[in-house]
C-alpha cells in the first residue's frame, strides 16, 4: 500500500476526533504512488472574512469622524469619552459576562497589558480625536487617520520583526504624501513653516496611540474576542475617569444636549462596539500588519459622511490626498499570496 501526503485547509475540521479550525490540517490518503493529492479548499476563508471584518470596521470608525464634529457644542469631549466606555462596558457586560467570568484566570494574568491598551488605546486616543474636532474638519480628520498603517507597520517591524515589503514600503510613502497634502491645506508652503491646524497635529499623534494598540493586539490572550474587549472597555472607563474630573474641575463640562445624547448612543453602538469587535476579529485573521492598511478605507468613508451630513466642502487636495491614501491598499496588500 502507497500513501501520499495532502494539505487541506477550511473553517472547521475534524482530526482523531478533534475539531480544528482555520489552520492548515496534514492527512494520509491512499493512492498511487506518482500522485500528490493537495487540497486547498477554503483556503481563502480567513482572509476574506477578515476583509469584510476590517471593510466594517472602517466604515464605523468613517462615521466616527463625523460624529465628532457633530459633538461639537453638543457635548465636551472628555464627558464623551466617560460616557462612551461607560456605555460600552454596560452594553459589553450584558452579553460577556458569562465568558467574561469563565476567561477570567487568564485574562488576570494579562491584565498588566489589557489594562495599558484599554489606557492608550482606548482613552488616550479617544480624547485626543474628540479634542481634534473642535479645531479641525471631519474630512481631515478621516485622511489623517490614514496614516495609521505607516505607524502600524513600523511598529509590527520593531516589535516582531516581521518583514516590510519594497510595496509596503511605497505605500508608505504615498500615504504619507496623501496625509501631508491634507494637513497642509493644499498649500506645501505651510510644511516648510510648521503652520499646521492644532487639530491635525493631535490627531497625528492619536494615530500614533492607535498604531501601538493594534501591534500590542497580537499578545492578546485567546480567549474569546468579548472577554478581552470587557477587560479594555472596563481599563478604558476607568483611566477616562480623571480626564472628565479635569474637565469638570476647570468648568468645561457641558452635558450632552438633546442632540449630544443620540450621538453618545451612535459613538457607543458603532465606533466603539461593532467596530471593536470587528477589529480584533480581522487582526486575529491577518495580523496587524495587513490588518492595518484597511484603515486607509476611513478617509473615504469619513469623506462621504462629512460631505452628506456636513455639508463640508470638498477640495481638489481632498480628492488627490483620498487617491493617495487609498494607494496605499494598491500597493501593500494586493500582492502576491504570501506561503
Amino acid at each position: 500500500m502507497t500513501v501520499t501526503a495532502g494539505c487541506y485547509t477550511g473553517p472547521l475540521f475534524k482530526v482523531n476526533n478533534r475539531c480544528v479550525e482555520n489552520s492548515p490540517i496534514r492527512f494520509i490518503r491512499q493512492g498511487h504512488p506518482s500522485v500528490t493529492v493537495q487540497f486547498s479548499m477554503g483556503a481563502h476563508s480567513p482572509a476574506v472574512r477578515a476583509y469584510v471584518f476590517l471593510t466594517g470596521t472602517s466604515l464605523c470608525w468613517g462615521i466616527n469622524a463625523v460624529l465628532a464634529q457633530m459633538a461639537v457644542d453638543e457635548v465636551s469631549p472628555m464627558l464623551l469619552v466617560n460616557l462612551r466606555w461607560v456605555g460600552t462596558l454596560a452594553l459589553l457586560l450584558a452579553v460577556s459576562l458569562k465568558s467574561t467570568c469563565r476567561d477570567w484566570p487568564i485574562l488576570k494574568e494579562n491584565l498588566r497589558l489589557l489594562c495599558l491598551m484599554g489606557a492608550l488605546g482606548f482613552t488616550v486616543f479617544n480624547a485626543l480625536f474628540y479634542l481634534a474636532a473642535h479645531t479641525t474638519t471631519a474630512l481631515n480628520i478621516g485622511i489623517i487617520q490614514g496614516a495609521t498603517p505607516m505607524f502600524i507597520l513600523l511598529g509590527a517591524l520593531l516589535a516582531y520583526r516581521t518583514e516590510i515589503t519594497r510595496r509596503q514600503i511605497a505605500g508608505i510613502l504615498v500615504t504619507m504624501v496623501g496625509v501631508c497634502l491634507v494637513v497642509s491645506l493644499g498649500e506645501w508652503q505651510r510644511l516648510l513653516s510648521l503652520r499646521f491646524q492644532q487639530g491635525d497635529l493631535l490627531m497625528i499623534i492619536a494615530c500614533l496611540f492607535h498604531a501601538g494598540y493594534t501591534v500590542a493586539v497580537r499578545q492578546m490572550p485567546k480567549v474569546s474576542p468579548l472577554s478581552v474587549f470587557t477587560v479594555l472597555a472596563a481599563a478604558a472607563f476607568v483611566t477616562s475617569l480623571p480626564l472628565g474630573l479635569m474637565e469638570y474641575a476647570q468648568g468645561n463640562m457641558q452635558w450632552p444636549t438633546v442632540k449630544g445624547s443620540g450621538v453618545v448612543l451612535l459613538v457607543i453602538l458603532l465606533p466603539s462596539f461593532l467596530a471593536q469587535l470587528f477589529y480584533i476579529r480581522g487582526i486575529a485573521l491577518i495580523g496587524p500588519g495587513r490588518s492595518g492598511i484597511f484603515v486607509n478605507l476611513i478617509p473615504v468613508f469619513a469623506a462621504f459622511f462629512a460631505i452628506v451630513f456636513l455639508q463640508e466642502t470638498f477640495e481638489m487636495y481632498h480628492a488627490i490626498a483620498l487617491l493617495l491614501v487609498l494607494g496605499g491598499i494598491g500597493l501593500s496588500e494586493f500582492r502576491k499570496t504570501e506561503k
